[in-house]
């Protein structure tokens, strides 16, 4: 069983422009950094350890405009072949399920699995949850300075990255 953490694709040049090498990112800038970094935080708090990947979905443009992948759809093809018998997608670049989530992976996937034969799960995006809600309330909260910043990630913090952040824009 494989997991799959599921973004949306950008064009290589825009997840370039997030930050790139240069400042410590690698290829896919900041952008493909912080998904990889929530998957590996995800993936660290599981009973066991779980082999996993970061995919992306949605590609959209000209076939000429390189966009980040692997996509999702392509990459359940190759590990079909390399005899993974089952994946499961998680949606983690998407806090609900709306229609690109619903169609992407709901249909178009699930698809691909049922035509390869392997097995096919998909993890429900956090909505409202309650965890997630309070854990958006904390996060406002640590931006306006009203509680002190709790860091669960290894990344550099909006300060340090270069004026590639957010709040400098």
């Amino acid at each position: 069983m494989r997991l799959l953490f599921s973004a949306h694709s950008i064009p290589t040049a825009m997840a370039e422009a997030s930050g790139g090498p240069d400042q410590g990112y690698g290829e896919t800038g900041a952008y493909g950094a912080q998904l990889a970094e929530v998957a590996r935080l995800v993936v660290e708090r599981l009973d066991r350890a779980y082999p996993y990947e970061l995919v992306y979905q949605s590609r959209s443009g000209p076939p000429s405009q390189p966009w980040l992948e692997p996509d999702v759809n392509d990459r359940m093809e190759e590990l079909a072949a390399d005899g993974v018998p089952a994946v499961v997608v998680v949606p983690h670049g998407f806090v609900s399920d709306h229609m690109e989530v619903k169609f992407d992976l709901d249909v178009e996937a699930r698809d691909t699995a049922a035509k390869l034969g392997i097995g096919y799960e998909r993890a429900l995006s956090p909505g409202t949850h309650p965890a997630f809600v309070s854990m958006v309330t904390e996060l406002v909260r640590e931006y306006t300075g009203r509680t002190d910043e709790r860091r669960l990630a290894s990344l550099p913090h909006c300060a340090e990255s270069g004026g590639q952040c957010c709040r400098q824009r």
